[in-house]
């Protein structure tokens, strides 16, 4: 997949099929206008583009805001890869971006993308003003020669999917009900850095993970089963989020004890899929009731392992 960060002069002959929008999470609802988008370019013999913003609008008229993404730009753009998109424009969403008016920006997608199709959805907006309804860009349609394509919303059980409804699953700790709606576990990738070696002392060695991109959606506090890829095989094992009550821990952290693994990870910068919540975080009297504590999560863990493999052969 070819990704460009901006709108350049540069013509093509072959014609494109084009979808905008933040593509958060890129979860079922968006898979499926990826495949509406596959099948028009297909019959077309066209591109697949998708346009999309870096940072995420919201970001940037407000730092502050406490949006808190599913994918970051790299995440986002390697689901899209395994879409089998042809082209990414992860569009540099600044002052100026943020000025131009729609007609603008649909005159430079036909023009320098040599778009015919746009798939745009019910309900979004773009440009200054946010002027840049379905209706709006299909009025154009005359003038720029090209088709508009309105996306409806997926239902899942009578609930459309969003980015918006799966970030509040995961803020309430149900990893499963985000798993349905992304159409796969969802996932974070951070760095191994130092940690205190607590864990070592009760028989359980972590990996303590470090995000580095603030707006990234951390799930829940609690207790998860996870699943990492290491040295491109599959690794389960027990993550903690949270403060360690038991220890007075002064900060949030994420710590992952992994089974049946005993390489080192220090600096490497790995894949975190959340497949199950096990429990909330619990401060216990002492050390010897965490590490009892340790002992069941990790039974139950091996248990659930089990039974994922089984459900996956």
């Amino acid at each position: 997949m070819k990704i460009i960060d901006h709108l350049s002069s540069d013509k093509t002959d072959k014609p494109a099929v084009v979808t905008i929008g933040s593509f958060d999470g890129v979860h079922l609802g968006h898979q499926k206008v990826l495949t509406d988008l596959k099948k028009i370019a297909e019959k077309d013999n066209a591109r697949t583009v998708v346009v999309s913003f870096e940072p995420h609008p919201r970001i940037f008229f407000n730092p502050q805001t406490d949006l808190r993404l599913l994918t970051t730009a790299e995440e986002k753009a390697n689901l899209l890869s395994q879409q089998n998109i042809d082209e990414l424009l992860l569009q540099k969403f600044d002052k100026d971006f943020a000025g131009q008016d729609a007609e603008t920006f649909v005159k430079r997608l036909v023009e320098n993308l040599n778009m015919k199709d746009l798939l745009i959805g019910y309900d979004h907006r773009f440009g200054k003003d946010r002027k840049g309804t379905f209706d709006f860009v299909k009025s154009l349609e005359p003038k720029y020669g090209f088709k508009t394509h309105k996306i409806e919303p997926l239902l899942l059980d009578g609930q459309a999917i969003s980015s918006s409804i799966i970030r509040k699953a995961l803020q309430n700790g149900d990893a499963n009900l985000a798993q349905t709606y992304l159409g796969r576990p969802y996932v974070l990738t951070g760095r191994v850095v130092e940690g205190n070696r607590l864990g070592r002392t009760l028989g359980f060695p972590t990996a303590n993970i470090s995000v580095d991109n603030p707006y990234k959606l951390i799930p829940k506090q609690g207790v998860y089963l996870v699943k990492s890829i290491i040295n491109q095989k599959p690794v389960f094992g027990m993550m903690n989020i949270g403060y360690r009550p038991t220890i007075d821990g002064k900060k949030q952290i994420m710590e992952i004890h992994f089974f049946d693994f005993n390489g080192d990870l220090y600096g490497k910068t790995i894949p975190v899929y959340f497949l199950e919540r096990l429990r909330d975080e619990q401060k216990f009297p002492n050390l010897e009731a965490l590490q009892n504590q340790l002992k069941k999560d990790a039974e139950l863990s091996r248990r659930m392992i089990s039974e994922f493999f089984l459900n996956h052969k």
